[in-house]
């Protein structure tokens, strides 16, 4: 037997290649995630979240043979270089940081909604009252002092001071 018989060549491999090749790059995306930070999937932004739809997407192509299997592993190692360098940056510097995460914008304050940001954001009235009702168990902006959209795309519902 063979490296070639237990690795396979090309896109007909058998289940037992393609289960050897799907062992080892779990532990290669394992180390790969590892480099990324644990940030990849804390903060899940769309800087986040394209990384982890791209680096499977990738990967996955090695595992079945549809590319060569190291040049994936070089594709996926260059992308989470990718992510780790502008994450460095846009730490470092606020503009970078604004361009690749993005920003959160104030939705509603003091009993004033903002439309632009709304428009902006395609969050409706009704998405703020769901939103205030799941958090606050409430179903009016009265108890509200500020929502804001953060980041990621959660709404962050700050109470009014009684």
């Amino acid at each position: 037997m063979t490296i070639d018989d237990v690795w396979g060549i090309g896109q007909e491999l058998k289940p037992l290649q393609m289960a050897v090749r799907g062992f080892v790059m779990f532990f290669i995306t394992l180390v790969l995630l590892r480099i990324g930070g644990m940030r990849i999937f804390g903060k899940q932004t769309a800087f986040d979240s394209i990384l982890v739809i791209m680096l499977g997407s990738v990967l996955a192509r090695g595992v079945v043979g549809a590319s060569p299997f190291f040049s994936t592993v070089a594709a996926g190692a260059v992308m989470v270089a990718i992510h780790r360098i502008l994450a460095v940056l846009a730490m470092r510097y606020t503009t970078i940081g604004k361009l690749v995460k993005g920003i959160h914008r104030s939705l509603y304050k003091n009993g004033v909604i903002n439309w632009p940001n709304m428009n902006r954001s395609g969050i409706s009235k009704d998405d703020l009252l769901e939103s205030v009702k799941l958090e606050m168990h409430s179903e009016s902006l009265d108890k509200v002092q500020e929502i804001i959209i953060e980041k990621n795309g959660q709404l962050s519902i700050i109470k009014r001071e009684e």
